[in-house]
């Protein structure tokens, strides 16, 4: 019969061994909404590669939001944000712009209504331009859109 004799030195290299072989298994966590007072005022996603950042300037007042993708987008006509859950909503545009990158997708207006309608009260929200599309989950995002919808240029600023 064999026996094997644990050496002490070893017990630590062997944790941290399993410890190592176990983070290519945990999941990397998608970065909560986020919001950030100031101007602009900033709510923030990052999911899967994706980012999504919206900004408010009370001042102008001007809204813009822009998707990030890891990869190269393709030029299209129209720029579409899908928004589905209980409240489901399709916003189409065509006065969005692609950076020189191909990898930002950003649109400006005055009013963001149905934009901030569509992540306050759904689950998913889809980005389409042309034929691609990307979807994040809108989990988490209720109480960061309500804070954004509030922002104020404070007196003094």
């Amino acid at each position: 019969m064999t026996r094997f004799v644990r050496h002490p030195a070893r017990r630590g290299l062997a944790a941290a061994l399993v410890a190592v072989a176990a983070l290519p298994v945990i999941a990397p966590a998608a970065r909560a909404w986020e919001f950030t007072p100031g101007l602009p005022c900033q709510l923030t996603h990052e999911q899967d590669g994706i980012a999504i950042e919206l900004t408010y300037d009370p001042g102008v007042p001007r809204y813009s939001i822009t998707v990030t993708h890891p990869d190269r987008l393709t030029a299209a006509p129209a720029f579409e944000l899908r928004f589905d859950g209980p409240l489901p909503i399709a916003i189409g545009t065509e006065r969005h712009t692609l950076d020189t990158s191909g990898r930002r997708v950003s649109v400006t207006d005055s009013g963001f209504g149905n934009v901030l309608n569509g992540l306050q009260f759904n689950t998913t929200a889809t980005a389409i331009l042309g034929g691609q599309s990307v979807s994040v989950s809108l989990d988490g995002a209720a109480e960061p859109v309500a804070a954004f919808r509030a922002c104020k240029v404070e007196a003094g600023a």
